[in-house]
């Protein structure tokens, strides 16, 4: 198996109840979207701590308004093949499809609309 090429992808930083994150996860999964577990991730050295420290700061920058999320699990949510075009950005159509079913969701996911950056993560692949 390899991983993929390196460098960056776009990715969507959620809170996410855990009572729904298996349900979450699968309704992504069928979309094409992948999600995955801050905590642990091989990004960082230490994934539990700095999964502690983002959901710590979103908690803060909402001013109180995500207190109820200071408990949840924070996700990264990347999009599959199938929304991908070389490197050109992200369509706006995935983007749409992404913040639709997060909607879905919306008692049970904390977010800001917009993506980040993360190193790719390493999705095992078929010779």
């Amino acid at each position: 198996m390899r991983r993929r090429d390196q460098g960056f992808e776009n990715m969507a930083t959620v809170l996410v109840n855990p009572a729904v994150l298996n349900d979450l996860e699968l309704a992504l999964m069928a979309l094409d979207f992948r999600l995955w577990r801050v905590h642990t991730v091989e990004t960082f050295a230490d994934a539990p701590q700095a999964a502690f420290q983002i959901r710590r700061n979103l908690i803060e920058w909402s001013n109180g308004r995500w207190e109820i999320a200071a408990e949840w699990t924070l996700v990264w949510i990347t999009f599959g093949e199938s929304w991908l075009d070389g490197e050109n950005p992200i369509p706006w159509p995935a983007h749409a499809a992404l913040w639709d079913e997060l909607a879905k969701y919306s008692e049970h996911v904390r977010y800001n609309l917009g993506l980040g950056g993360v190193p790719k993560l390493g999705v095992p692949r078929e010779p």
